[in-house]
């Protein structure tokens, strides 16, 4: 990864980028309902991939490849003059989520998620990001006489992770080419997130996101009737010993003071039946981080912990952790580079009744894959708010939530961002 970071000083297309993206806001958000109420879950996102490659292709992107990770689409806008490349992001796939929200374009769809039929809802509002990036595409393209360097946008399946047995997602994206032929010197994506009001942006150097892993412990004792527990290994009892186990893992084994740390035990399953220990007890749970050393020892102190506790209860546990998305660690000189230009955009965004803004957020112990971008490539990754003006965010329903709601009017604000973003690295790289 290179660190040199361009001196960034404003572009002088800003308020062509301005124009032309309030004209074209109105099909942003007409792109944004047509693909909520016709979601697609990670890798099969066919209809949104088919949608999003004809419109590069009709304004006139120089390339547009398709097929990407399965679904991916990856398009290429070279501008009149030299300079270098960034790159932006967008997710394409909804959530195995029924959706509560009473809209005229709500979706409506079903589909096999892991062999069971479930409704499927862009809960995470990545069909805002589509839509966003979508506009931006089309802005810059119109700008390619007085644009320097080029934009690549990359538009990525499976954030929320692709089915069991299969890859896909950005780590999948990067394995098949996202960032080569150009190679980017930076990359910028976005989240819609209803911790945010309509009109604000926020931000935050360094650690932004946890890494998010998975874990599973089965516990093996030995079946026995309830009435003579001695005759036996019970599993449920060192199951229960393990869970309060490693709720000593964060709070009496790690540092804290450096970073906060998270894990939880989300599901135990074992035994039919009241009157009979079982043979066997399985749990499954998550680990979350912002420090990949820290990571490392929590994944150490997990399996050790469970596998002490075992012995001395003389079952034996079983541990295995499965790595899903690193930390999502905004480039500290990228950021810092880049905030005149956010607080440009926020200051110029919302009407009266919006407390437009830019804000420095705390860590959001959720995750994101677009960390596997930024572990080759200086990356920035940036918060839109969308809840309406009346709603306090703090009570909002969250991202994932089946009464995930997005106020439209946060669209905008978000294509403003990224093109601006793009145009002022690439004037300045100059």
């Amino acid at each position: 990864m290179t660190d040199t970071i361009p001196s960034i000083n404003a572009s002088s297309l800003g308020a062509q980028i301005d124009s032309a993206a309030q004209a074209l806001e109105s099909q942003v958000i007409a792109w944004r309902r047509d693909l909520h109420q016709h979601p697609e879950l990670g890798n099969r996102e066919t209809r949104t991939a088919a949608i999003i490659a004809a419109h590069l292709r009709n304004i006139g992107l120089d390339e547009v490849r398709t097929g990407v990770a399965h679904t991916g689409v990856v398009g290429l806008l070279k501008g009149a003059l030299p300079g270098l490349v960034v790159a932006l992001r967008a997710d394409m796939d909804g959530l195995p989520v029924q959706e509560q929200v009473d809209l005229p374009f709500a979706s409506q769809a079903r589909a096999q998620w892991n062999g069971e039929e479930v409704g499927v809802m862009h809960a995470c509002g990545h069909d805002c990001h589509v839509a966003i990036l979508m506009g931006v595409a089309q802005v810059l393209t119109g700008l390619r006489s007085q644009l320097r360097g080029s934009v690549k946008f990359i538009f990525q399946p499976a954030e929320e992770m692709p089915p069991k047995g299969e890859e896909g997602g950005a780590r999948l994206m990067i394995q098949e080419g996202a960032l080569q032929n150009p190679v980017p010197q930076a990359i910028f994506g976005l989240h819609v997130t209803s911790r945010l009001g309509v009109g604000q942006i926020g931000y935050r150097p360094g650690p932004t996101m946890a890494s998010s892993d998975y874990f599973h412990i089965t516990v093996q004792g030995k079946q026995t009737h309830g009435a003579a527990p001695w005759l036996g290994v019970d599993p449920i009892v060192t199951a229960a010993q393990v869970v309060l186990g490693l709720q000593t893992v964060v709070s009496r084994g790690l540092d804290i003071t450096r970073e906060p740390a998270v894990v939880t035990v989300g599901m135990i399953k074992g035994g039919n039946r009241e009157n009979i220990i079982p043979d066997s007890v399985e749990m499954r749970g998550t680990i979350r981080s912002f420090d990949e050393a820290m990571r490392d020892d929590i994944h150490e102190r997990v399996t050790t912990l469970a596998e002490a506790i075992g012995r001395g209860s003389r079952a034996v546990c079983t541990t295995c952790i499965e790595k899903n998305y690193p930390v999502t660690v905004n480039h500290p000189e990228l950021t810092a580079a880049m905030l005149p230009t956010l607080q440009r955009v926020v200051d110029s965004a919302a009407p009266a009744d919006f407390q437009s803004g830019l804000q420095l957020v705390s860590k959001v112990t959720g995750a994101e894959d677009f960390s596997f971008f930024q572990q080759l490539v200086p990356g920035l990754f940036i918060f839109i708010g969308v809840t309406p003006p009346e709603i306090d965010p703090a009570k909002a329903y969250s991202n994932h939530s089946p009464k995930f709601y997005a106020d439209e009017r946060g669209l905008l604000l978000g294509l403003r961002a990224l093109a601006h973003l793009s145009c002022d690295y690439l004037a300045s790289a100059a």
